[in-house]
């Protein structure tokens, strides 16, 4: 399973032609299939193709996970394998689509954004399902994802997962996405309060870069769920064999999540405005307490110049140059002019 698709797309092509739109990579395509039913459980990593045919005929639910779709040779295959529609298979493999879901007749195609935490920043992957039967098809970008809790249950046998159809383990699938989505916005709303405890106490520039930064993650996360909500109602709309009656409660609570995300996404952006604001705020005032001190500094130097200005000039006849007090007096004047000057400015709250 070598890397055979291209980076970039090449414009005239055909519809249907397989072409990688993405980053590049290097892997080979990991393949692996659950098979499951209330009673039985089996998972194991597929070496050939041409083993997912002889798994087509078993009872229960199928779970066919592909990593990679860099490779064209290799969607096409499984595409082929599965009827999948030719357009669809263009669309999975193209990692700049926004969320949809498409009704192909005989089976369902949507794609969505995963996001998950990668160290200290927010990354996203294209994530594509494909429901026909008994089968849901998931065409990943990269190893690792946000269905090690899925996993777990159909193993453990736990919840209603292995009770019911391939409809709900889609719905589980989308589910166990959008619940990653809170993951990262309460990673974020960590984020954002730290950084206004930061700003109030002590602004700095590198602040204004993390806002930025913040910013950037939470318009990915809004440009992927605005779209999801979309293909989430498009859902419970549906009059599709393949999507069963008893699912509409449930993709009516995945709708309710979308829309919590997105009330959450929008309420951090406001705040992440109000703390550019503030940071702005925070450096003008800043730069007036630098000003005032300034200004101060050569208000009071202004008249000491001006009497240093005077016993600087070279005239013959200035009675106060003969005097033997005369320097320490007038130091003593200058001095009597700073402490006045510094007690108006207290008594006036300038300073």
């Amino acid at each position: 399973m070598g890397v055979k698709g291209r980076s970039v797309g090449e414009p005239g092509l055909p519809p249907g032609t397989l072409v990688y739109v993405g980053r590049k990579r290097k892997k080979g395509v990991r393949i692996s299939l659950l098979e499951y039913d209330e009673g039985s459980f089996r998972s194991r990593t597929v070496r050939d193709i041409a083993e997912l045919k002889g798994a087509q005929d078993t009872a229960g639910v199928k779970w066919v996970d592909v990593v990679g779709i860099h490779d064209a040779e290799v969607v096409g295959r499984i595409g082929d394998l599965y009827g999948i529609h030719p357009l669809a298979l263009e669309d999975l493999m193209n990692t700049r689509q926004r969320p949809k879901l498409d009704d192909l007749g005989d089976h369902l195609f949507t794609v969505l954004k995963m996001f998950y935490l990668k160290g200290d920043r927010v990354d996203s992957e294209q994530l594509s399902l494909v429901l026909k039967g008994n089968t849901v098809i998931s065409f990943q970008e990269r190893e690792g994802d946000v269905f090690d809790p899925i996993r777990e249950r159909l193993k453990e046998n736990k919840g209603r997962i292995r009770r019911m159809g391939a409809d709900y383990l889609l719905y589980a699938l989308m589910d166990a996405i959008i619940d990653n989505y809170f993951v990262i916005l309460e990673w974020l709303g960590e984020r954002v309060e730290e950084l206004e405890e930061r700003l109030i106490s002590d602004p700095q520039h590198e602040h204004l870069e993390s806002i930025y930064s913040l910013k950037h993650d939470l318009i990915s996360l809004r440009r992927s769920i605005w779209p999801l909500r979309e293909v989430i109602g498009s859902l419970q709309r549906q009059d599709s064999s393949l999507f069963s009656g008893e699912m509409r409660p449930f993709v009516g609570d995945l709708y309710d999540h979308s829309i919590q995300v997105i009330e959450s996404v929008e309420s951090y952006r406001d705040t992440l405005s109000g703390l550019t604001d503030i940071y702005m705020s925070a450096m003008s005032n800043r730069m007036n307490e630098v000003m005032k001190v300034l200004t101060i500094i050569a208000t009071i130097f202004i008249p000491l110049t001006f009497i240093a200005g005077i016993y600087g000039m070279n005239f013959e006849y200035m009675p106060e140059l003969g005097w033997y007090v005369g320097y320490p007096l007038v130091l003593i004047v200058m001095v009597a002019v700073v402490v006045s000057m510094l007690f108006y400015f207290k008594r006036k709250r300038w300073i």
